[in-house]
């Protein structure tokens, strides 16, 4: 459910190496020395050779917001805004007063400095660029202009249904942009020895973010999902770096397929791949349907605790999350979900089900209903959630759901 994250265009520098004292960059001239100084040591950093040179431009404010605002229209387009932004105001992680493409365009649009359009293979920084983050943001949005030339952009980008396996993708190609670009600024450290670097690291990327009024308004679900990619990606390749797969790119074949697998490392090491699972017959008045994934879960979790931690972070303790698939109806009372998540075992369903199970009736909204079904999905441990309108004509024959083998 991460359609937010693959539009984000964050673009944030470690303030740990950010130049600083540079009057703000204002033509394409300045940016293309700049681009050329740092590609040599992107090269170095990725191992990888561009096999064009990079294309750049500068961009007014007002031309960044058009670019998000086509982006939104072409990757959320109305209905399947209309059916993201019910299903985050179905579980409370949205509020009734919030409207969900308004205030991605408002996000987006603080959030870019520089950023790097597929579309066009340019890379284009915002009119009068602060300095201070210029130098480490250019470095980041080449490893992207360098992943472009070597990898297809298009296809691992296209996950319709599965925004899940989308963030994961996003991860990896954020995290080595993240890892290389400040590679890129300290060129003579080993940034994936130095834990301490990373504990900065972490809490300057968020202190960056909390000073951004869109940002720090936003509900949690969103800024997490804006943050998740460039932390957790970059924890995942730090992992790599020291796995068995060291010296392979994480691309094709070995890229992860879940947010699971990003934020347990070990659990892709181990082999451990989501279920699949596909709802069974017709599906009409469906207005949306996708995938929560761990990360999701997690948020939600954290929102339904009002937890202060954050998500991305790496943690032995797993949700055990084996798969999940979830629909939004159209109704005439307003829009019913049907939920299926399937456990990696009994004791990860007894714990979702005393946790996150038992707060979401917390969140229910005035005349909906919350029915929470234990079963088996092909002989695994399941649980069906249903929050729909007491009238909802759904109630008495939910659609069922099964494994894609």
């Amino acid at each position: 459910m991460k359609p937010v994250a693959a539009f984000a265009g964050i673009l944030a520098a470690s303030l740990l190496v950010a130049c600083r004292g540079k009057p703000p960059v204002r033509g394409d001239e300045a940016v293309g020395l700049l681009v050329d100084s740092l590609v040599p040591a992107v090269e170095r950093a990725t191992g990888l050779r561009f096999l064009q040179r990079p294309q750049y431009a500068v961009r007014s404010r007002e031309e960044v917001r058009a670019y998000v605002l086509n982006k939104l229209e072409q990757e959320l387009p109305p209905k399947k805004a209309a059916g993201l932004q019910a299903t985050y105001r179905l579980l409370g992680l949205l509020p009734d007063t919030l409207d969900l493409r308004a205030l991605l365009l408002e996000l987006f649009t603080e959030q870019i400095v520089g950023y790097y359009e597929p579309d066009s293979s340019t890379l284009f920084v915002v009119a009068n660029a602060d300095p201070a983050f210029l130098r480490a943001v250019v470095a980041h949005e080449l490893v992207h202009s360098l992943q472009h030339q070597h990898l297809p952009l298009d296809s691992i980008m296209d996950q319709e249904g599965d925004s899940d396996r989308l963030l994961a993708a996003q991860a990896i190609l954020e995290g080595q942009a993240t890892l290389a670009g400040l590679q890129v600024m300290v060129p003579d450290q080993n940034l994936y020895a130095m834990p301490e670097f990373w504990e900065t690291y972490r809490e300057q990327f968020r202190t960056q973010q909390v000073a951004m009024p869109v940002f720090t308004k936003a509900p949690r679900i969103l800024r997490e999902s804006v943050i998740f990619p460039y932390l957790a990606g970059a924890d995942f390749l730090r992992w790599w770096a020291g796995s068995e797969h060291r010296g392979r790119p994480p691309f094709g074949p070995l890229m992860p397929v879940s947010t699971e697998q990003i934020i347990h490392p070990h659990r892709f090491g181990a082999g451990d791949r989501p279920i699949t699972l596909r709802f069974v017959g017709p599906g009409q008045g469906v207005m949306y349907e996708d995938v929560f994934g761990e990360f999701d879960m997690r948020v939600l979790a954290m929102d339904l605790a009002d937890a202060t931690v954050t998500a991305e972070i790496t943690t032995p303790l797993a949700v055990g999350w084996g798969g999940d698939r979830f629909r939004i109806y159209e109704s005439p009372d307003g829009p019913a979900m049907l939920w299926y998540i399937v456990w990696d075992d009994e004791t990860s369903r007894s714990r979702w089900l005393a946790g996150s199970g038992q707060r979401l009736e917390t969140r229910r909204p005035l005349g909906y209903r919350l029915e929470i079904t234990s079963l088996h999905v092909a002989g695994h441990p399941a649980s069906r959630i249903t929050l729909a309108p007491e009238p909802w004509l759904g109630w008495g024959h939910p659609a069922a759901v099964e494994i894609v083998r």
